[in-house]
């Protein structure tokens, strides 16, 4: 015992030797440059996910990067950078750059990989050589929300709106592009389940108007700016009439029926990715890609098992505490349909619930986050056209102050809206301290390179979401013990996910055994599991992040909490987490490591 103390503190002793030597160093601004090149270039290929940063300078392009020669291109791209990267030293490096230098070089192996297997790494879409889209996620779903003139999209100058038609004049082309890539999927048997195309023709179809001024993509013309000249007003309603009617109905008209007559009838009727050529390599990657781990499918799968049952015992004692006599099976029903939970009857009323969620935590949130946001916060309903297939989501708002954070909140019919689907946790969750924290503090951190400020990691923000619903009591929330059970249904949802996914895509559960399997631990309806099933079938792995960058988390908070005793600060160790920005999960326990031992 006395060995181990003296070798911990020798440790101790020396990492913060290291540490101070490694603050003094300063950054290299060679490397500092090379940064910068990667992300503006970055910025050029994928041009949806700059206007998602607020970078502007490419908001006209509409490129369809599953092309053969984008992917060339891409690949040209990733391989210089890694070659620009391997001059540099990291023991040279202070450790922002060293962390940087991981990340990049992590990165970039990643995606050089992932297009070996058809893959587009991109943090904006999920794109693939053979599937350009699916019901998801796409640039046809992209559009109607860019286009709508409350997205990503700006439309604040007569320049906005110009980069917009010309962009909008190009979902032609790209169209076009998706068909073939699409065709050329058929031809080597890489397809979508039927399915999920199943789901896709009528979101087509909604965006098809008869009247272009009645049409969602009419609505930046509804909004325009009353200092924009006459001139300029008629201009922009003439051009975006003719580009809705010349080029935006056509092209979703066309996807439509391509999706009907040709591309439904060659879909195929299995469910997992496994049933792909060279689908098994493929899941083993996206598990990877997902979770930054070196986790095999088998072994997510066993912790999402043990998951499952422990927080199944969790929902017994709370369905005991309210008196409930029959099965936990049953508890699920009674919370799924009595009309008790369903006291909404306007969309303002479910928002009004939100934000009063919000006012709740307030207070202890101040004590447990010192280091918060700048950036704007609002709630929202989710858009009509994509609502039904549509989660809760967050869109990240913009340092600047140009674009604030959004929680979208899809409601379909306020009155069947239930508040036990958890709606406490689903807010920590999506919006504060989740999301809107960590997106926000991650891209106002101008400390870090530009591409470290954009970053996304899956197990990493993903993970963190799921661990801020577990502060729930800490914030002065799960009071009522429905809200808690809540709370434990989206926790167990995460821990199912680990199961369905792996089970799925490896071939041990076809799609109506994960809906069962879903439906017999959690309080959802058949729609929504059919609707979460069918998202991970076309997401394969994605959605593993969850659980395994939550218990990460937790992990370290329990080593840092026993290794510091009163030393250990609950909100420094938020803090922390937080400013460096999304990472690796390896790169994250390096980087607190370091952190702990300066305490």
């Amino acid at each position: 015992m006395k060995k181990n103390i003296y070798l911990i503190l020798i440790t101790f002793a020396l990492s913060c030797n290291s540490n101070k030597h490694s603050e003094e160093i300063s950054s290299n601004g060679e490397l500092a440059a090379t940064f910068e090149s990667y992300y503006n270039d970055r910025m050029e290929l994928f041009p949806l996910e700059a206007t998602y940063n607020g970078d502007n300078s490419y908001n006209d392009q509409l490129p369809a990067a599953f092309t053969d020669s984008y992917h060339d291109q891409l690949t040209l791209f990733y391989t210089k950078y890694k070659q620009a990267l391997s001059k540099f030293d990291s023991v040279s490096l202070n450790d922002n750059d060293k962390k940087s230098l991981d990340i990049l070089n992590y990165g970039l192996d990643m995606y050089l990989r992932g297009l070996n297997l058809n893959f587009i790494g991109s943090s904006f879409l999920n794109e693939n050589r053979y599937i350009p889209f699916d019901q998801f996620n796409g640039v046809p779903l992209s559009m109607g929300q860019m286009g709508s003139g409350t997205g990503t999209q700006p439309f604040k100058t007569v320049k906005d709106y110009d980069n917009w038609l010309k962009r909008a004049a190009a979902f032609s082309a790209w169209s076009d592009s998706a068909i073939v890539a699409f065709k050329k999927g058929i031809d080597v048997n890489y397809v979508l389940p039927k399915a999920v195309v199943i789901k896709m023709i009528p979101q087509l179809v909604e965006l098809i108007s008869q009247d272009a001024t009645t049409s969602l993509f009419y609505g930046p013309i509804n909004l325009m700016p009353s200092s924009f000249s006459e001139a300029d007003k008629k201009r922009l309603t003439t051009s975006f009439v003719e580009v809705i009617n010349g080029q935006i109905v056509p092209s979703y008209k066309k996807l439509a029926v391509f999706l009907q007559t040709e591309y439904l009838p060659k879909a195929r009727p299995t469910t997992g990715i496994n049933a792909l050529q060279g689908g098994d390599e493929l899941y083993a990657y996206y598990v990877k890609y997902w979770t930054t781990t070196n986790k095999t499918p088998k072994e997510i799968y066993e912790t999402g098992l043990l998951e499952v049952k422990r927080i199944r015992v969790e929902m017994e004692l709370i369905k005991n505490q309210v008196g409930f006599k029959s099965s936990l099976d049953s508890f699920f029903t009674f919370m799924k349909t009595d009309k008790q939970f369903m006291p909404y009857k306007t969309a303002e009323e479910v928002l009004t619930a939100f934000r009063n969620i919000q006012a709740t935590i307030d207070p202890n949130l101040k004590k447990m986050f010192t280091l918060v946001p700048k950036t704007k916060f609002e709630i929202r309903q989710t858009e009509a056209f994509r609502a039904a297939s549509a989660s809760a989501e967050y869109y990240p708002g913009l340092p600047d102050g140009s674009r604030a954070g959004i929680f979208y909140v899809p409601i379909i019919d306020a009155t069947t809206f239930n508040t036990t689907s958890g709606m406490e946790s689903l807010f920590l969750h999506e919006a504060i301290p989740g999301h809107h924290y960590q997106n926000s503090i991650q891209s106002e951190n101008v400390a870090l390179p530009s591409f470290r400020r954009y970053i996304w990691y899956g197990a990493y923000g993903e993970g963190y979401a799921l661990y801020c619903e577990s502060l729930g009591k800490e914030l002065g929330l799960y009071t009522d013990p429905y809200q808690y059970m809540g709370a434990l249904g989206e926790e167990i949802h995460r821990a199912i996910r680990l199961v369905v996914d792996v089970a799925m895509h490896t071939g041990k559960m076809t799609r109506e055994e994960a809906i069962q399997y879903m439906m017999e631990n959690e309080a959802i309806s058949e729609e929504g599991a059919i609707a979460e099933i069918e998202r991970y079938m076309v997401f394969p792995g994605q959605a593993l992040s969850y659980k395994i960058g939550a218990l990460k988390i937790w992990e370290l908070r329990n080593k840092y909490s026993q290794l510091l005793g009163n030393k250990f600060n609950l909100a420094s160790f938020h803090n922390e987490y937080l400013k460096n920005g999304c990472m690796p999960l390896d790169v994250l326990e390096r980087s607190m490591d370091v952190w702990a031992n300066k305490q």
